[in-house]
């Protein structure tokens, strides 16, 4: 994600208030250390209680959540609050309820019975403990409330810290879930970078952190000292590979519908794209024919703002370097970038130097580099020329070469046919691999990954168990057995 997340450079020392919300944040964490020692195991009938109860709590504020985010973005549409911060939620969690119940029972193993007779194996789920959630300032809901469900099903406790960028979000998200539970189990701490540090120093059984990869290496690295098992999701540069012949209006509005989701603010939106040479002015021409058939139906309430104008300024500031460097620009829609109302049309940047910036970093937002290519397999050496990134997307109908791309690259997620589809199955595990993150949430993959697969044996009859012990003597006769003399 964005650096803008959470940057640590020349920051103020914590104020009054700061230290006021670090105090309530270490209360918070030892009230629900006490809880979790009285309750370490909650049943079916509880977690499924906790999370219909979070699901309550999300319906119930439907509206409160689409004036937040407007509050926060300016301008962010109504109803894409309700799809990707609402009903994105309420689908994660009845997917969870209605697999809880299979997630929970013990897993068998197989057991050798030659050596270990009549015993027989098991990997038995049980909650890790406390586990926080660090939250970005994109998705304060969907990443805020979203992991808390398979969180609550793996029978955990849960301490959230949202985006001090998104602070309209940030306390409604913690009204709602003071209204809602127990601060014993779930609990919201609000407040700036002082106490994000605060919250990655303490000893969590989990900490999940979603954001930038600079502030993941710290994160990760405060979570070291108390060998704190971290899930890091951080985004990266997710391309878009178009293949011959599959340069169609529907590809194209795939990638440039996909782009104009949050206005780019996306950690798997398509942050650049490489189309064939040859078919380079047919992909700018539907591009912008999508653009303008979706301006005949929105205005600019359809258009997200950008987070802050600090983001804005990077953004334009990324622009102009484009511009000073002779690249053609050209614009999709009608409108113009304006500071002040923190809105800016999407932009298609061709065939970019990749000593830009914009081909350097994380966009992460309404600028889309178009890479011409005219090798497949360049194309290929290109993407894996960077860094790992959190998705990849492929278009075409020639499954061979499709199944050629998806072989020859390595990214945490990948769609064939569309994008950041990854990210809006409940049932499909999400997250990157290297500088895109670590680690899985989102369905049994996240039920996994809070909690702790404990592996159980119960001993049986007729083992041979006592060969491990000394003396050696049957110890001597089975490797003898399985060693026999040449």
């Amino acid at each position: 994600m964005s650096i803008l997340e959470m940057t640590t450079e020349g920051l103020a020392p914590a104020t009054a208030n700061d230290e006021t919300e670090i105090a309530a944040l270490h209360i918070a964490f030892e009230a629900q250390r006490r809880a979790f020692a009285t309750d370490r195991n909650p049943s079916l009938d509880e977690r499924r209680n906790r999370i219909e109860t979070l699901m309550a709590m999300m319906a119930a504020n439907r509206e409160r959540i689409s004036a937040a985010m407007n509050a926060d973005f300016g301008i962010h549409p109504a109803p894409a609050s309700d799809l990707l911060e609402v009903l994105s939620v309420l689908g994660r969690a009845r997917y969870v309820l209605d697999h809880l119940e299979e997630w929970m029972r013990p897993s068998p193993r197989d057991v050798d019975s030659g050596l270990f007779g009549s015993a027989s194996a098991y990997a038995q789920s049980q909650p890790k403990g406390i586990i926080g959630n660090m939250i970005p300032w994109n998705f304060p809901f969907d990443i805020g409330v979203g992991p808390v469900i398979e969180m609550l099903a793996a029978g955990n406790r849960v301490i959230l810290k949202p985006s001090e960028y998104a602070p309209a979000c940030a306390a409604l998200l913690r009204e709602m879930i003071a209204a809602a539970f127990d601060p014993a189990l779930v609990y919201v701490a609000v407040g700036g970078t002082a106490l994000a540090r605060a919250f990655a120093a303490l000893p969590w059984d989990h900490l999940l952190y979603t954001g930038s990869p600079n502030v993941g290496r710290e994160i990760m690295a405060a979570a070291a000292r108390n060998l704190t098992p971290v899930t890091l999701e951080l985004g990266g540069k997710c391309p878009a590979l178009l293949t011959t012949g599959s340069i169609t209006p529907r590809n194209v509005e795939a990638v440039i519908g996909t782009k104009a989701i949050k206005n780019g603010q996306m950690c798997i939106s398509v942050d650049y794209c490489m189309v064939p040479g040859k078919e380079l002015e047919t992909f700018i021409h539907l591009a912008e024919h999508y653009a303008a058939s979706v301006a005949e139906q929105a205005g600019n309430s359809d258009r997200t703002g950008i987070i802050s104008e600090r983001h804005f300024d990077r953004l334009e500031s990324m622009l102009q370097e484009a511009r000073d460097r002779g690249s053609r620009i050209v614009q999709l829609g009608t409108g113009h970038a304006d500071r002040a109302e923190r809105s800016m049309p999407m932009v298609l940047v061709i065939d970019p130097p990749p000593d830009l910036r914009i081909m350097r970093e994380e966009i992460f937002g309404p600028i889309l580099p178009v890479i011409s290519y005219d090798d497949l397999d360049a194309a290929l050496d290109t993407i894996n020329a960077g860094e790992r990134p959190l998705g990849l997307y492929v278009f075409g109908e020639d499954q061979p070469l499709i199944d050629h791309v998806l072989a020859t690259t390595i990214s945490g997620g990948a769609v064939v046919n569309g994008c950041a589809l990854q990210g809006a199955l409940p049932s499909l595990g999400f997250g990157g691999i290297g500088i895109s993150g670590m680690g899985r949430h989102h369905g049994i993959d996240g039920f996994r990954e809070f909690s702790n697969r404990r592996g159980i044996v119960m001993r049986g009859t007729d083992d041979m168990i006592d060969a491990f012990f000394p003396p050696y003597d049957k110890a001597r006769q089975l490797v003898a057995a399985a060693f026999p003399p040449s």
